[in-house]
């Protein structure tokens, strides 16, 4: 069952169908995107509990993030294994609640941090792992896209991302990087950070932040994130001690040894697959061949990083976390 058809929800039935699950069950409310899930394949309901009555033993959850919550409490208590796309909410109200209730009904919970499933972001996972750079001493994270070109053909200000009541802003929008940042270096035990509404968008949260992050292992970290600049920009470098490893989502990884030895990995996957491989997890996941590579509590702790990093812009300090 996948519950929100928007961009998403659609990827996800797409996804499905080619993975060849026999029956694919959507909800929305909106006639328009009920009317493409049924093109896409799906069997399409215009209210959960309708959908929930004939007992999906999977749910994706993609509607806006302050939804994220009531609908994956519904799904579970109807007997579904969740993946609830990032964030896993909009505020951290709720969300022990629901960790508490999936682990008492032992059923899966994953959430999509997608990125995690990147060729290119694992391959710097898997050198940084094999000590290639050494100690890794900083990490650097970015994205930016304008906000208007993320989904052509729509009215940006009428998407979730404009409005932070919904779970919008950059910050939380682009809370990949702040996961990836913990998946590669280890936990975050301080973050200062700027949040600011900047540019002419019609939009009632921030649309530029910069995040200085401290690790428990002493490394250091900054994120910059926007939702201003024109084209599209992803990729970190990360900074050891024997090395530098560089990853650029469109053209792949380069790592830098002492000597200035240089190996390039051009990984460049579709950008689909790396969506396709989340959801072969996720039913790897639900039939008990895996565990979940990104969980719940990974997904609570990322939230909680992004609201300190809200609170420490309005504090103007550091907050420990």
């Amino acid at each position: 069952m996948v519950v929100g058809c928007g961009s998403i929800g659609q990827r996800h039935i797409r996804n499905l169908r080619q993975l060849g699950v026999p029956r694919i069950i959507a909800v929305d409310t909106a006639s328009d995107s009920r009317d493409r899930a049924i093109q896409l394949g799906a069997d399409a309901f215009d209210n959960l509990d309708a959908a929930l009555a004939d007992a999906p033993d999977a749910a994706i959850v993609s509607t806006p993030p302050d939804t994220h919550l009531s609908v994956a409490r519904a799904a579970l208590e109807a007997g579904s294994r969740l993946l609830i796309e990032k964030p896993i909410a909009a505020s951290l109200a709720g969300v022990d609640a629901i960790l508490d209730l999936a682990a008492r009904r032992e059923k899966v919970l994953c959430v999509g941090y997608n990125l995690r499933f990147h060729g290119g972001l694992r391959k710097v996972k898997t050198l940084l792992q094999s000590g290639a750079i050494g100690r890794l001493l900083t990490l650097r994270a970015e994205f930016g896209q304008y906000l208007p070109d993320w989904r052509p053909g729509r009215d940006y200000r009428a998407m979730y991302n404009a409005r932070a009541r919904q779970g919008g802003g950059i910050v939380l929008d682009a809370s990949h990087e702040i996961d990836y940042a913990r998946w590669l270096a280890g936990e975050v035990v301080g973050i200062y950070a700027v949040t600011e509404k900047l540019s002419d968008l019609e939009l009632d949260a921030e649309d530029v932040a910069l995040l200085t992050l401290r690790f428990v292992s002493g490394a250091v970290g900054h994120i910059y994130l926007d939702c201003v600049a024109r084209g599209y920009s992803r990729g970190c470098r990360l900074v050891g001690a024997e090395g530098t490893i560089e990853w650029n989502f469109k053209t792949g990884v380069r790592l830098l040894s002492a000597g200035g030895v240089e190996e390039r990995f051009p990984i460049v996957p579709d950008t689909n697959e790396m969506y396709v491989d989340e959801l072969k997890h996720f039913l790897a996941c639900r039939n008990g061949h895996e565990p979940p590579l990104a969980t719940g509590a990974d997904a609570r702790r990322v939230l909680e990083l992004a609201l300190a990093a809200r609170r420490s812009s309005e504090e103007r300090s550091e907050i420990v976390v």
